[in-house]
């Protein structure tokens, strides 16, 4: 059943895209509308500041060199127009008088040279059909050198003192000696100007911008939710039973990951529900056989041989025979059962694995004795600690001491085998039988699986599988080395530390 309670993740990378969207049109109108006029006035505070400084370190120079910059004489003013021509064409060579306007008086807080490289000045402006306006402008101009000589330098917003005009900006600053007031100023019309065509303009480029995000949003969650859906797809149809279901791994960056993922998961699935299906169909068919022979037998005996005592044991002997057969098969499917499922638990102690081969090995003496066989124990004169459960342990050698029984060579010899290695200990089970063909390898362990030699011979076929769950569930590593004519060894190795059990053993 879907549920509808809350969106895909399509529409939640949409909302998400929208909120940053739309929380960064709202930094750019912030910083547009509120910051720029602030950080605007900083910038030209800075340039006017520079001027400023620059001017007056060249007055200080020319005092220094001892040229005579200005004098009054009879209250006329005599002025080293050379210096100042020289100075104004160095200012405007540099292009530091863009649009601004510059005053330079002494200690009379008159004008002694000036620079108007602006439509309107606040300081020098003076139109003669408006004396108001003309007082307050040159009211202005001295109290702003009365006010430079007074702080050494500050820096000032001038108002207009008519509606035509512009706010200014004012730095001033003073010679060292205190000689000149320089003062240096320009309009601040442009970033009103500015502010307005922002103004008018974010809106529309608002609007665009957000229409055009939520395109690219709508195109990108398309793009980048299809392979989501394609699993979803997918993951639905391995629910309905389509283990062979393949999705697009064409991708190179996570989701391609996600997909190579399912990819294997469903290969994995496909392949256990098939060792399934073929386990159900050979356990039938070996059940199938001893249970029918167990009713013919039975029917012989109780309608024919009832009072042919030799007849009679004998088939009834083959009825014991196959019961024990099929007790066998029922066990070992029940043993894997417990041991895959976790049902069957580890209970792992320190054990000496050597007097664990010793012990077994021991229950091989008559077997061996009564078809000519041997067995060869080999081990170290030393102890070989490990750390596993001990009966499990037991019933993973009687597997693989059994299935090397069914496969002895014609020599009669299998081989037990336990060494110290840099991992822990090594168990190895040996025969000079057949060997196993290279395609036959990789499946050794499944589940039911038998190679084409094994045909027709007795068994469960569930020994290697039970053997490879319990290395599993202890973390040991494992494995099987064979050739054709070559026999067989398998092989695990055991450590003497507690596993992680996290860690999964895996064929070598």
């Amino acid at each position: 059943m879907r549920h509808h309670h809350s969106p895909g993740i399509r529409g939640q990378l949409m909302w998400f895209l929208c909120c940053i969207c739309l929380f960064l049109l709202a930094l750019v109108w912030f910083l547009s509308t509120q910051l720029l006029e602030p950080l605007y006035t900083k910038h030209i505070e800075k340039q006017l500041t520079t001027q400023a400084e620059s001017i007056t370190a060249e007055l200080d120079k020319a005092i220094a060199n001892g040229e005579a910059l200005s004098a009054w004489s009879f209250g006329h003013l005599t002025v080293n127009t050379a210096f100042f021509d020289r100075l104004a064409t160095q200012l405007y060579a540099s292009g530091s008088l863009n649009s601004f306007c510059v005053d330079i008086s002494d200690t009379t807080m008159r004008t002694i040279y000036k620079i108007e490289n602006q439509s309107y000045c606040n300081l020098h402006e003076t139109l003669l059909s408006d004396s108001a306006n003309n007082d307050m402008i040159v009211s202005t101009a001295v109290a702003m050198r009365k006010k430079c000589r007074t702080t050494g330098g500050f820096v000032q917003t001038l108002n207009p003192p008519r509606l035509s005009g512009s706010a200014q900006l004012l730095v001033g600053r003073n010679t060292s000696g205190g000689e000149y007031t320089v003062l240096v100023t320009t309009s601040l019309v442009h970033v009103a100007e500015a502010g307005k065509v922002l103004s008018t303009v974010l809106p529309m480029a608002a609007a665009l911008i957000f229409a055009f995000a939520m395109t690219a949003a709508w195109l990108f969650s398309e793009w980048f939710t299809k392979p989501l859906r394609q699993l979803s797809s997918a993951a639905r149809q391995m629910a309905m039973g389509n283990y062979a279901v393949q999705v697009d791994t064409r991708r190179s960056d996570e989701l391609g990951d996600l997909a190579r993922d399912f990819n294997h998961m469903a290969s994995e699935v496909q392949h256990s529900s098939q060792m399934q299906r073929d386990l159900l169909a050979n356990v039938s068919h070996d059940l199938r056989t001893p249970l029918t022979l167990i009713k013919g037998y039975a029917e012989t005996v109780r309608d024919i041989t009832g009072d042919d005592k030799a007849h009679r044991d004998e088939q009834m002997n083959i009825i014991v025979d196959e019961t024990d057969r099929l007790t066998a098969l029922v066990s070992s499917v029940m043993e894997l059962s417990k041991v895959t499922s976790g049902a069957d638990k580890c209970e792992r102690v320190h054990f000496d694995m050597g007097q664990l081969c010793d012990e077994v090995s021991e229950r091989y003496d008559a077997i061996c004795a009564q078809n000519g066989w041997q067995l060869q124990l080999e081990l170290p004169d030393e102890e070989l600690p490990v750390y596993a459960d001990p009966n499990m342990m037991q019933r993973a050698l009687h597997n693989l001491l059994g299935n090397a029984m069914h496969h002895i060579g014609k020599d009669g010899i299998f081989i037990l085998r336990a060494q110290r290695c840099t991992e822990g200990v090594r168990v190895e089970v040996e025969d000079h039988g057949p060997g196993i063909s290279a395609d036959d390898l990789p499946y050794i362990f499944d589940r039911y699986y038998r190679s084409r030699s094994d045909a027709g011979k007795q068994g469960t076929g569930l020994g290697l599988s039970i053997t490879k769950a319990i290395f599993q569930q202890h973390g040991f590593r494992f494995g099987v080395q064979s050739a054709i004519g070559m026999g067989t060894t398998f092989w695990f190795i055991m450590n003497d530390l507690p596993a992680n059990a996290a860690e999964m053993a895996g064929q070598e």
